[in-house]
């Protein structure tokens, strides 16, 4: 995508998110392009409908998740993007990942990268993520690009409670 193009994208994609979590995911953005990377929010917000979609299809685990999540009066409040690198949406590299997990750990949120991992892998690819160990062959979890919020549920943030 063409960079003015990418960069608006990414703005527009904040605006569907709850403010501290906008913040947080800026952050993580800004972060990544120092060290050399073009993040995209692929999505930010999603309705009802598309994520019983994605449910459906095998890409969410969830009927209701963090991109659903809306304020009383229904305007997007979104606690989770799906952060790709905008020069390899399809196959992010190995590096891309860890690096992305590493500086969303940095900001307050966590990526998907450890999603449907058994316990007994989760060890390697926490010390893979601390100590930005690229060529380890740990296993990453189902959806390493999904940016959300801690400290919350889904179902505390579906009946109101937002992040501080």
């Amino acid at each position: 995508m063409e960079e003015s193009k990418r960069k608006e994208r990414n703005r527009q994609r904040l605006t569907e998110c709850f403010p501290a979590f906008a913040s947080q995911v800026a952050a993580v953005i800004s972060d990544m392009e120092s060290q050399g990377f073009r993040p995209r929010i692929q999505a930010a917000h999603r309705s009802i409908a598309d994520q019983l979609i994605a449910f459906k299809n095998g890409f969410a685990k969830v009927k209701f998740g963090f991109h659903n999540v809306t304020n009383g009066s229904g305007a997007s409040e979104s606690l989770a993007v799906d952060l790709l690198d905008d020069d390899r949406p399809l196959n992010p590299s190995r590096e891309y990942l860890i690096r992305l997990a590493a500086t969303a750990q940095r900001h307050g949120v966590e990526t998907g990268i450890f999603f449907s991992l058994p316990q007994s892998l989760r060890k390697g690819l926490a010390e893979a993520i601390t100590n930005l160990d690229f060529k380890s062959p740990v296993k990453m979890g189902f959806d390493p690009t999904h940016i959300q919020v801690t400290g919350i549920t889904i179902a505390e943030a579906k009946a109101g409670k937002r992040p501080t």
